[in-house]
């Protein structure tokens, strides 16, 4: 697979591109207490305000404490071009989360490291006509100085940024052009979680 260097993403990155995500995805429907009830197809799930399914979010800081952000591709059906946390995808029918987080970490950006669980939560949002999310989202964090490889059929772009210039980045925007998951988590890691993403930084680096 060829690899080329693309300016402006995140430091030392490398683009490939590798398709690893399908509307027929079979995704895991369940309830409130996030119980399997169901699955259904990746493209039912986010048709009309969407049906409540298994997702993750994980956000990858680098030796200097900075957060990982990604661009989503123009090809997205829903928030397209937003940036967002590193990686976010869905276990899929038969898949463990933990199992599903590495494996997607992987794919989307060429990183294998240790995760670490920090809380669940659920949001409902809405993409004008395109679709919605209705998730039930698995929050987890990770430290990596490994050089990115950037999947360019997920993502546009990518940037470092320190987690102070993105609160102030989010506060300032007007919040247009992050996607909905994102700003949620982040202003709960902000006000509860800070002293985690503080300890990550003094563990090993891989």
């Amino acid at each position: 697979m060829d690899e080329t260097r693309v300016k402006g993403s995140a430091a030392g990155d490398l683009r490939v591109s590798a398709d690893i995500s399908a509307d027929s995805d079979s995704l895991i429907l369940v309830d409130e207490a996030d119980r399997e009830v169901g699955h259904l197809s990746k493209a039912r799930c986010h048709e009309g305000r969407g049906l409540r399914h298994r997702a993750f979010s994980v956000l990858i800081f680098n030796g200097a404490g900075e957060l990982l952000l990604q661009q989503r591709a123009q090809s997205k059906r829903l928030w397209p071009l937003y940036w967002s946390n590193s990686c976010c995808s869905h276990p899929r029918r038969g898949e463990t989360t933990e199992s599903a987080v590495h494996r997607r970490l992987y794919e989307e950006l060429g990183l294998r490291c240790p995760l670490h669980f920090l809380f669940k939560f659920e949001y409902q949002a809405q993409f004008d006509a395109a679709g919605a999310e209705h998730e039930l989202c698995s929050v987890f964090i990770g430290r990596s100085t490994a050089q990115v490889r950037v999947n360019r059929s997920e993502i546009l772009a990518s940037r470092w940024v320190s987690a102070a210039a993105l609160h102030e980045e989010m506060a300032g925007r007007g919040n247009t052009s992050f996607t909905p998951w994102f700003m949620l988590e982040w202003k709960r890691i902000w006000h509860e979680h800070r002293s985690a993403v503080l300890a990550l930084q003094s563990q090993p680096v891989r």
